[in-house]
């Protein structure tokens, strides 16, 4: 048995192969790379037919392998907190705006005066903030009332890639908790929220479970695929919730720690119906599994930013191993675009503190990156009341396991070791355990992801390291959480 996993994240789009054990089958692999578009400023929107123009591309060329003779069933995961209008053809009439746009601030502040916030927080999971949908669809209605009018239907883009191939689509409950506007308790749409906006069920998709499986092609895709014309297809999970399946955290002895463009530490909860701590989510797996953790803005966009900006020399990661911990006598505030959890200031922006003649771009780098470590440390104290105490942190992603240095540093932060997996596809290869699993092949827990190295903490330095988080701290009151009390005056 082959699983097909297609995987539309936020910088590529990708169709893959697995086998039934949930290992990738070597070759078979296809990508096409994409960006948001940022302007004007706020924004950050795709274009939903280009994605499926991507998506189609790759499963046409994986297709080719000859494994694909094998595939029974397929699983798809998407980057989350997405949506686009599209009229009563499933055409779009709006671009594909995405959890990173910001121009809904001001709707959202004004949404705070309109709701109780933490009751709000614990029925959806989610606090308002500009990441999530109720701001967004307030904005639009506000500053595009024609356009707004214009949608029969607001979806995300796995529905809508469904639709295309299908003829119609339900979303999963996985993709519909990242919206801001489910209720997590009864698995539906969230009657407060569509009564504050003034919207109804019908202007959303259906909800069903992610092993609510699509079977039967259109005639134009059962032509060009035939190998899938009756092959279930799994709805779309976020990419998040896949990403804890795949690094084996899917109780609450596992933390899955993920680096990629941002970060995020997650656990898997089984209880019937788990608090939300406060400045965390809680999203859905699937019907019967909570995701709760805190994400990140910051991740390996920081690193990323740094090499460009400082014009650091290729022999970086020696020279940042070398180093002791808060060596550079800066604080740094990461927050280049904007903040989640825990704080969720709505206009937060990045600042460091201590620069001196002597400062170096290698001590940027540094700060800049511990400052990273320190941010997740926060996450972490607040997973405490969910986690059991001597949790396994579980941690892959790319912008970690290709910088040594900063795992250790995050270790320091953490005070914990942290398990790098070996695995090279850590989201892919949960959707490929939740497809097998719908498939009746065992349980989640029935496929432990190969382990390569163990990261431990210096007691010592994780000390430094807890003190500049300190620093850290008062930084973000002084710069974030003032100009938050200035706005709202």
């Amino acid at each position: 048995m082959t699983v097909l996993v297609i995987d539309v994240g936020s910088s590529s789009v990708r169709a893959l192969l697995f086998d039934d054990q949930a290992r990738p089958v070597p070759g078979a692999v296809a990508s096409r790379s994409h960006s948001f578009t940022t302007v004007p400023p706020g924004a950050a929107t795709a274009d939903a037919i280009a994605l499926r123009d991507a998506a189609e591309a790759c499963m046409d060329e994986v297709l080719q392998h000859p494994g694909a003779r094998e595939i029974r069933a397929v699983g798809m995961d998407t980057f989350v907190g997405n949506v686009l209008g599209v009229d009563h053809r499933g055409v779009p009439v709006t671009p594909m705006f995405t959890y990173a746009d910001t121009r809904s601030a001001d709707d959202v502040a004004a949404l705070k005066t309109r709701i109780d916030g933490e009751e709000s927080h614990q029925r959806t999971g989610c606090i308002l903030h500009t990441a999530y949908q109720p701001g967004r669809l307030l904005w639009l209605r506000r500053t595009e009332p024609f356009t707004f009018a214009g949608v029969n239907r607001w979806i995300d883009i796995g529905t809508y890639l469904y639709t295309g191939w299908f003829g119609e689509s339900a979303a999963s409950y996985s993709v519909a908790s990242w919206s801001g506007m489910f209720n997590r308790d009864k698995l539906d749409w969230d009657e407060a929220w569509l009564y504050v906006l003034e919207m109804g069920k019908n202007h959303f998709p259906e909800l069903a479970d992610y092993n609510n499986a699509k079977r039967g092609l259109r005639d134009e895709y059962a032509k060009r695929w035939p190998a899938l014309r009756d092959v279930p297809f799994c709805l779309a999970v976020g990419d998040g919730a896949a990403a804890n399946v795949g690094s084996g955290c899917v109780d609450e002895s596992h933390i899955a720690l993920t680096v990629g463009t941002t970060a995020a530490l997650r656990v898997v909860s089984t209880t019937t119906l788990p608090p939300v701590p406060p400045g965390l989510w809680s999203y859905r797996a699937d019907a019967a599994h909570h995701l709760i953790g805190g994400a990140t803005t910051e991740g390996g966009n920081i690193f990323q930013w740094a090499r460009d900006t400082l014009k650091l020399d290729e022999d970086v990661e020696a020279q940042l191993a070398s180093r002791e911990p808060d060596a550079h006598g800066l604080t740094f505030l990461p927050l280049l675009a904007g903040e989640r959890s825990p704080g969720w200031a709505t206009h937060a922006t990045g600042a460091i503190t201590g620069l001196r003649l002597s400062t170096t771009p290698l001590d940027i780098l540094q700060a800049a990156l511990e400052g990273v470590a320190l941010r997740l440390s926060l996450i972490a104290d607040q997973l405490g009341s969910i986690v059991q105490p001597d949790a396994t942190i579980i941690a892959g992603g790319g912008a970690l396991v290709g910088s040594p240095a900063w795992a250790q540093m995050i270790a320091h932060a953490l005070n914990r070791p942290i398990h790098i997996t070996e695995e090279p596809e850590i989201t892919a290869r949960g959707v490929a355990i939740l497809t097998l699993v719908a498939c009746g092949r065992g349980q989640l827990a029935d496929y432990p992801p190969a382990i390569d190295r163990v990261i431990t903490p210096n007691p010592e330095h994780a000390a430094i390291l807890r003190e500049a988080r300190e620093r850290q701290v008062r930084l973000y009151h002084q710069v974030v959480m003032q100009d938050e009390k200035n706005r709202a005056l």
